[in-house]
């Protein structure tokens, strides 16, 4: 780790710098949108705008690093993201805000597929496990940090803003001043989805759906919570728990999922997070209920994206498990887009109000219940000893760094076929 640390500081210090940045304006928006009387459904198209950007950024983001290079491009980039972070509290209309949120879903998507591939050419087969742990680390500590910088100002005013455009504005001047060498740029085709979802239906369902959830905790949690009227310190805890439930349970779950058919986990840890989201519904006015409700979404949602890649993962050959990761994040960005808009409009007062926020999560959650059941009645499990290792991941990952996530678990599985043939 030491090793990853000393080739990859200035990136990871970088990282951490924008995710804290990137978590803030989510929160923030969601905020100010009630502060400047927009309605929910115009607070869900602005963030359903990032996913929009974001998707688009993930397949452009390759040629631009092809043509100028992973330094140029993340500053550029990052340069984008601070300008707009400083115009919101200037231009606060709903069109503006859906134009910025796009621009920023495209920057920071570039930004995150650049530093995932100088990540992955900076370890070696030895430490690619531990700087891929390191970055997700970073990027959950940035996110949740964030929530607790959203104190510091007024909502109201510009001062968060500000705060949020110079973090970015300073985070690549490390990545500038280091005198790491910069990669060259490989990316994988990726496979067509009709024989992605051949090969795993229950893959290709979940991401989708699962793209919604995300979106919906990313986007929307800090609507619903100005929505009902929680203090902004109230907002940032409420927002911060879905991601600390996310971090303290994605490596049990993980465990448990090396040791176990993988359909009939995904399948109770969907359900489990249906549970979670009812709870919301019904006790949606307590505030301590809420944060429950919060830890156990975000706690079983998130890692349901690395159960279902480890899932697909056991019906891959090794060589194809590249080609597939950029089809499973391609399905799971049309979910994301797709997600704020259907929670807008639930949680409009005429539909079902704020509780709207939890019954499409519900909806989803145990969709992915049912079906993962029915996907266990058409074909037999692979037995556990043959299955995959886990890589824990997060959706925030472009396929870049599903690419390398999945070199992990290659590496992973390889090793463990050696001890075995050693004993």
């Amino acid at each position: 780790m030491l090793q990853v640390l000393t080739s990859a500081w200035a990136l990871l210090l970088g990282m951490l710098l924008l995710m804290v940045g990137n978590g803030m304006q989510g929160t923030l928006l969601g905020i100010r949108g009630q502060i400047e009387g927009f309605s929910t459904f115009e607070m869900s198209v602005v963030m359903s705008a990032y996913f929009v950007g974001f998707l688009g950024g993930s397949r452009l983001a390759p040629e631009m690093i092809r043509r100028v290079g992973h330094v140029r491009v993340f500053a550029a980039l990052a340069s984008f993201i601070s300008a707009v972070m400083i115009l919101y509290p200037a231009l606060t209309d709903p069109v503006a805000w859906s134009l910025g949120r796009v621009i920023i879903g495209f920057c920071f998507s570039g930004v995150y597929v650049t530093a995932e591939s100088w990540l992955n050419n900076a370890a070696d087969n030895e430490n690619r496990g531990q700087a891929l742990s390191l970055y997700m680390i970073v990027q959950m500590v940035g996110i949740v940090s964030a929530q607790a910088l959203l104190l510091v100002g007024d909502p109201a005013g510009y001062e968060t803003f500000v705060i949020a455009s110079v973090l970015i504005s300073i985070s690549f001047a490390p990545i500038l001043l280091s005198i790491s060498p910069t990669p060259a740029f490989e990316s994988t085709k990726p496979m067509s989805l009709r024989q992605l979802y051949h090969i795993s239906p229950l893959g290709c369902v979940g991401m989708f759906l699962l793209g919604g959830v995300f979106s919906a905790q990313f986007g929307m949690s800090a609507v619903f919570a100005a929505k009902i009227g929680l203090s902004v310190a109230q907002i940032s805890i409420f927002v911060a728990t879905f991601y600390i439930g996310a971090t303290l349970l994605q490596y049990p779950l993980g465990w448990l999922s090396d040791r176990m058919d993988r359909r009939r986990l995904i399948m109770i840890v969907s359900a489990m997070a249906g549970i979670g989201s009812i709870l919301g519904m019904l006790f949606g006015d307590q505030f301590t209920m809420l944060l429950v409700s919060a830890f156990v979404i975000g706690g079983m949602s998130n890692p349901l994206y690395s159960l279902l890649i480890a899932h697909t993962n056991d019906y891959l050959e090794h060589d194809d498990m590249a080609a597939a990761s950029g089809g499973l994040v391609f399905i799971n960005g049309l979910g994301a887009i797709a997600g704020p808009l259907i929670t807008g409009w639930l949680m409009r007062d005429a539909v079902f109000g704020p509780a709207g926020f939890f019954l499409f999560m519900a909806c989803l959650v145990v969709s992915l219940s049912i079906y993962a059941t029915y996907r266990m009645t058409q074909r037999a499990a692979v037995p556990v000893n043959d299955t995959g290792t886990l890589s824990p991941v997060t959706p925030i990952l472009t396929s870049v760094g599903l690419e390398f996530a999945q070199e992990v678990a290659i590496e992973a599985d390889l090793e463990e076929q050696e001890t075995d043939d050693a004993a």
